[in-house]
């Protein structure tokens, strides 16, 4: 069963900070905030494979082939410039 709560006397600086986390993440700023609240209680424990590919995706962050031609390109552009 859900249950709702109500926050009171928040400063608009940190409700501002908020809407603009939740619009990078592309959520309403009720599901930015239950979010937040997920993982401040959540228990420290280590995420499956897939769960860290998951999360990895959500964030927009790169597969490891991709990663590793970064890292090829950057050091072969850091060679050529000495």
């Amino acid at each position: 069963m859900a249950v709702d709560l109500s926050i009171q006397n928040v400063p608009e600086d940190l409700v501002a900070r908020l809407q603009e986390r939740a619009a990078r993440s592309h959520r309403s700023l009720q599901g930015e905030f239950l979010t937040i609240l997920e993982l401040a209680v959540a228990e420290n424990r280590r995420l499956t494979p897939r769960e860290a590919l998951a999360q990895a995706q959500t964030r927009g962050l790169s597969t490891l082939s991709e990663s590793a031609a970064w890292v090829r390109e950057d050091r072969d552009d850091h060679q050529r410039s000495q």
